[in-house]
């Protein structure tokens, strides 16, 4: 009996916690739409007992900043789950291209023992000594049949990926124009993207693309494969990754940190002066590469920033590549970049962006400036707002660049 006395109090305290629980969720239940109907107030409930414990200003305890940055990185890195046999880069020329101001490379190179990639790098013409670099990091849209050509100036383009880059980077090649003032710019496919692309040919179903192709002009095979091989399968990608025991997003951010293995291998680079700079998934990957890798020096993250809590209502609906299981206990997206500062960051939103909700940019901003204002660097973050729609427009490329130049040269 006196044992179970003592035992009645934390019985107690448990039951009434559930009821509180069971009762918020239940008169919330009759007041919010959201993309997941009736479930909103249950997960989101949950997902508020779960804040992010590792975040730089969740725990006044957090004296020591290298030690919170050891120990938020290495639980980043058990959750991204992906940990592959390292190979050496074995790197290659393909081909090489002159081109005013710059020689593009296309390259290739071992990511792991399992994986190898294909990307352009720009060199500008008469370097003197080894040059400031930029990891350009392309986008999602949808549009899987290229990776680094989204970005990159090529030959004979079909006119899918003309109309492309008109409607996202107002018809710019924003990494050629940072090669033309200076830069060593490079441009990595990734996972799923231009040569690490889906093969149709070995999919069980593929949806009948290969008869739909046959009699299809250029633009409209890549259309097909867009929207009905690539497209579609990405959630049967994210099943299969997870059930391999990863996750997309590692792999990815394990991809994006070899880049920078293989610019310093390069006698053009100058190792103390790497920076990266991505749109939308490119703004995510650029996201996680500058708080992982503190071999990059600033970072660049575009059309890509919100927090979890103003996701969880009506904005969860973006690629299966962004979702890592249980990092939101542990860091919010903000907090992902903040493993990196107090280097230099500069985040670019579009107000006009469906993707995003402008609460969920500005409590991702009012985050970022309270870790820099605590680590007394204030200056080295900055977040701007343009009245545009999900894209890079050619003013925020030369927000971009002076940023870039700014701490890079």
């Amino acid at each position: 009996m006196d044992k179970f006395q003592s035992y009645l109090p934390y019985c107690l305290k448990k039951i009434s916690l559930f009821l509180l629980l069971f009762v918020s969720v239940a008169a919330s239940a009759q007041q919010v739409s959201s993309d997941v109907g009736n479930f909103y107030p249950l997960l989101d409930a949950y997902a508020g007992q779960h804040e992010a414990r590792l975040s730089y200003l969740a725990d006044e305890g957090w004296k020591n900043t290298e030690k919170w940055r050891k120990t938020a990185k290495a639980q980043l890195h058990e959750l991204l789950a992906f940990n592959p046999q390292p190979a050496p880069l074995n790197s290659e020329v393909l081909s090489t291209t002159r081109r005013a101001g710059y020689t593009q490379y296309l390259v290739r190179y071992n990511l792991n023992a399992l994986q190898k990639t294909e990307a352009f790098l720009l060199v500008p013409d008469n370097l003197k000594k080894p040059a400031p670099a930029v990891i350009a990091l392309h986008d999602h849209g949808g549009f899987y049949f290229f990776g680094k050509e989204k970005h990159t100036l090529t030959d004979n383009q079909p006119p899918i990926l003309v109309d492309y880059v008109q409607n996202l980077y107002e018809g710019r090649y924003y990494a050629d124009e940072l090669a033309k003032r200076g830069f060593v710019v490079l441009c990595p496919d990734v996972l799923y993207f231009g040569s690490q692309k889906l093969d149709p040919a070995l999919l069980l179903d593929s949806n009948g693309y290969e008869e739909k192709a046959q009699d299809a002009s250029e633009s409209e095979r890549i259309q097909l494969y867009n929207r009905q091989v690539a497209g579609p399968n990405e959630t049967a990608m994210n099943k299969t990754i997870l059930t391999a025991g990863t996750t997309w997003l590692g792999i990815i951010a394990q991809n994006d940190r070899v880049a920078v293995d293989y610019l310093l291998s390069r006698p053009e680079v100058d190792p103390d002066r790497i920076g990266c700079i991505g749109l939308s998934l490119g703004g995510l990957r650029s996201t996680y590469l500058f708080g992982l890798d503190p071999r990059i020096k600033t970072g660049v993250v575009a059309a890509f920033s919100t927090t979890y809590e103003h996701m969880l209502r009506q904005y969860a609906h973006h690629t299966w590549m962004m979702y890592v299981p249980r990092q939101a206990q542990f860091l919010d997206l903000p907090d992902v970049a903040s493993l990196n500062a107090p280097r230099p960051l500069l985040v670019m939103n579009c107000r006009q962006d469906k993707l995003f909700s402008i609460a969920g940019m500005q409590a991702a901003e009012q985050k970022l400036s309270a870790v820099y204002t605590k680590m007394k660097a204030p200056e080295k973050f900055r977040a701007v707002y343009y009245d545009v729609p999900h894209s890079m427009t050619i003013q925020m490329q030369e927000d971009a660049f002076s940023w870039l130049e700014k701490w890079l040269k």
